[in-house]
């Protein structure tokens, strides 16, 4: 796209309203692009929450990232997916990838732009998890966000770990919450959700078969959650939250969800996200199929919708990263 098809685009994302998107700039490499600190500039001008994952490249030069900052970029998101160099590099396949990644993460801190650290749980990074959480804890950070890996375009080549594992996972980053600085998010595993629904209201997988129950003496009733008045903000998913633009201009629900809707060439990226069939089908939990369908959290987790398009086929399938089993 070019820079006017840029700022075109900027301009559609902020007649969103209010409160504003956020607009992140991602890739491939967006520092590759000669004019990013216009585009950056732009958006920070009209009023967006602009942010950016640059790679773990010499691109990203202290020079660039302090023109990034005073253009108005609100925070810098880099991938780590090892606690040490030879984990890191492994998974990303590119040896140096975790020298270049931790520069930038010191010119980020140095230039005081807020960190943020992408770590993508697959088969290869699963054993190291504990570890990474204590490398993340020591490192100026203001949110940890753990990718649960879809197995689409480049990460076809990967092995997930099993729903079992990703619901120990969910379970491990909710007690290590109120124990860091940082705040902690899912991408991928909107079931994160329900864990903290059914951690927070005394349930308990007794039987260790994904069907929770209350806890003796809880005074939980097995009615749902909806009578148990907790209170939880609903996950953000493809398509239900969140919207992809390739570099091309073609939108996406998301990155991981590549089912083309349409181009911001040629349409408005918010009427393509507010009233095509796919989006809208994506935040409808009554269109949900299988397992996810019959779920009493549909409506707070919803699945992977990325995750289960690249299993099935279908956009609402079932997320297969998920062991629990509904009671309904």
């Amino acid at each position: 796209m070019t820079t006017a098809e840029g700022y075109r685009l900027i301009e559609d994302v902020r007649s969103f309203g209010d409160p504003p998107p956020l607009f992140v700039l991602t890739g491939g490499d967006p520092m590759r692009r000669p004019d990013l600190v216009d585009i950056v500039g732009h958006a920070a001008r009209i009023g967006l929450t602009v942010a950016m994952t640059p790679s773990g490249t010499a691109a990203a030069t202290r020079k660039r990232l302090t023109e990034l900052r005073d253009a108005g970029l609100s925070r810098i998101a880099v991938s780590l997916d090892g606690p040490d160099a030879a984990t890191h590099d492994a998974f990303r396949r590119v040896r140096g990838s975790y020298d270049w990644t931790m520069r930038i993460i010191q010119e980020t801190a140095d230039l005081g732009i807020p960190l943020q650290i992408n770590s993508t749980v697959a088969r290869l990074t699963y054993p190291h998890l504990r570890e990474m959480a204590e490398r993340v804890r020591a490192l100026p950070v203001v949110l940890w966000a753990v990718f649960f890996l879809v197995a689409t375009g480049r990460g076809a080549a990967l092995e997930q770990i099993t729903a079992e594992e990703c619901e120990d996972v969910l379970h491990f980053l909710y007690d290590l919450t109120p124990t860091v600085p940082f705040g902690i998010k899912t991408t991928e595993a909107p079931q994160y959700h329900r864990v903290m629904l059914q951690r927070r209201s005394g349930l308990t997988d007794a039987g260790g078969d994904g069907t929770f129950v209350p806890k003796p003496g809880s005074g939980v009733s097995t009615n749902g959650p909806a009578q148990q008045r907790i209170r939880s903000s609903r996950a953000v998913t493809d398509g239900n939250g969140f919207v992809f633009i390739d570099h091309l201009g073609q939108i996406c629900p998301s990155g991981f969800l590549p089912a083309v809707c349409g181009s911001v060439r040629q349409e408005s990226l918010v009427s393509i996200y507010r009233h095509h069939e796919l989006f809208l089908k994506l935040r409808d939990p009554d269109a949900l199929e299988g397992k996810c369908g019959r779920c009493d959290y549909r409506a707070v987790c919803g699945g992977s919708r990325a995750r289960a398009y690249a299993a099935t086929g279908s956009p609402c399938g079932s997320d297969p990263l998920c062991p629990y089993q509904p009671r309904s």
